[in-house]
């Protein structure tokens, strides 16, 4: 049994990751503010504790940390829902990273993990697929500047860690990207419009087997979080117009000057060190996805894609 300590833990993957670890009687603690989480993410369990607040609070944090003791800290705790707040995205991803950090190193936490962005390799990246061999280039979005100031600090920290630079991760509980926007707009009969580009898609169970891996002690280091695979958004649209039982077709609309084609990373390091293969095909897990829309709804959605009603 261990002791597992997640930020962010009522969000899309951390709840997920909560799921799994609960299900085989670990103990976890999950500090969120429900900026971005939802509050049904979570059930009641005996070996979980849920604290509501922030990692930019350095007090509550170290008390936390000190009082449960984990083995393993899971930081999936982010700022991302406005790309023009840069002064929470600094102090979430940037100044709440390093209190966890440094709460975690007084603490003698064995190991760390940690989810970055693959927009640190910029808005258009020198090569496809990318490998973990590519310069990092965040200047282009906050939320990149932030998550990669971030993850240097986890190298700084001296503290045994993983970092996963994540694809485009998908499934129930999600509520940012073109999914849960088009399942939105379609059931409220609004139009849609996709653009000509491709990205590589993985559900979030997938996502989650290798997490529980790295959680376990596999891996070191950084890691591409992937497929290895890249889908149109087109093919994400009528997948969900499929799963909905609907016919609408959607407008390809040619991609922005600052967009690029595809983002496509390369996981042949996380397959090999973690013996690890997504299961998932994008047409089943957009089925399953939408399903979990239908049951719980969707209150508000955040994505790049924009569009007068």
């Amino acid at each position: 049994m261990k002791k597992v300590f997640i930020t962010g833990g009522a969000g899309f993957i951390g709840s997920h990751l909560v799921d799994r670890l609960l299900s085989r009687d670990d103990k976890v603690l999950v500090l969120d503010n429900y900026a971005t989480g939802r509050r049904d993410n979570l059930s009641p369990h005996k070996n979980l504790k849920v604290v509501e607040g922030s990692i930019t609070e350095k007090e509550l944090v170290d008390n936390l940390v000190h009082e449960f003791q984990p083995d393993v800290v899971v930081h999936a705790a982010a700022s991302y829902k406005d790309p023009n707040n840069w002064v929470e995205d600094c102090q979430t991803n940037t100044t709440g990273t390093a209190i966890v950090l440094q709460a975690s190193q007084k603490a003698r936490v064995s190991r760390f993990v940690y989810f970055q962005t693959a927009l640190c390799y910029g808005l258009k990246p020198v090569e496809q697929p990318i490998t973990l061999n590519h310069p990092i280039l965040p200047r282009g979005s906050s939320y990149a500047i932030s998550k990669t100031a971030g993850e240097d600090y986890v190298h700084l920290s001296g503290i045994n860690y993983v970092t996963f630079r994540l694809a485009n991760a998908y499934g129930p509980r999600n509520i940012s990207g073109p999914l849960p926007t088009f399942y939105k707009r379609l059931t409220i009969n609004q139009n849609c419009f996709v653009m000509d580009t491709r990205r590589d898609f993985v559900y979030v169970t997938d996502m989650i087997d290798c997490i529980e891996k790295a959680v376990d002690g596999q891996g070191n280091g950084t890691y591409h979080l992937a497929s290895g695979k890249d889908f149109s958004i087109k093919e994400l649209f009528d997948y969900t117009v499929l799963a909905l039982g609907r016919s609408e077709a959607a407008e390809v609309k040619p991609r922005n000057p600052d967009d690029v084609f595809s983002i496509l990373l390369d996981p042949s390091r996380t397959m090999q060190d973690f013996d690890w293969l997504p299961s998932t095909g994008l047409k089943d897990g957009i089925k399953k996805t939408i399903e979990y829309y239908k049951n719980y709804g969707i209150e508000e959605t955040f994505t790049h894609l924009k569009q007068d009603v």
